[in-house]
């Protein structure tokens, strides 16, 4: 076998470590509550357990938004702060924080032409 030498090491590395997430240290994402509400992150723009697309303000690892009306608690600051990979702390107003998971990734199935479920072999 061929010895693959720094810069092949290198560029070996590089390429594993770009097949992970890319926004896995970072707070954008899908989110869930454990009483099942539901966010979507993406830069300063975000999805409301309501539903409401708006901007709120946006770094790395931490995410606020005023929530808007009509959605319960209207008018209060919701702050969260990433807790991991997995977790993020939100707090609503002066009410104590929860901690939310990612969201689990959604399940499809792809069908052929003949509209049944086919399995990885074909």
């Amino acid at each position: 076998m061929r010895k693959l030498g720094l810069t092949g090491t290198i560029g070996l590395l590089a390429v594993l470590l770009g097949a992970s997430p890319a926004r896995a240290d970072a707070i954008d994402g899908h989110w869930c509550a454990p009483d099942g509400r539901r966010i979507n992150i993406d830069g300063p723009a975000i999805v409301t357990p309501g539903g409401r697309h708006l901007q709120g303000t946006y770094d790395r690892h931490h995410f606020s938004y005023v929530v808007p009306v009509p959605e319960a608690q209207a008018g209060e600051t919701v702050a969260m702060t990433l807790m991991g990979e997995t977790a993020v702390s939100v707090q609503a107003g002066s009410a104590p924080p929860q901690i939310w998971n990612r969201c689990p990734a959604p399940l499809s199935l792809r069908f052929g032409p003949s509209q049944e479920p086919r399995t990885v072999d074909g």
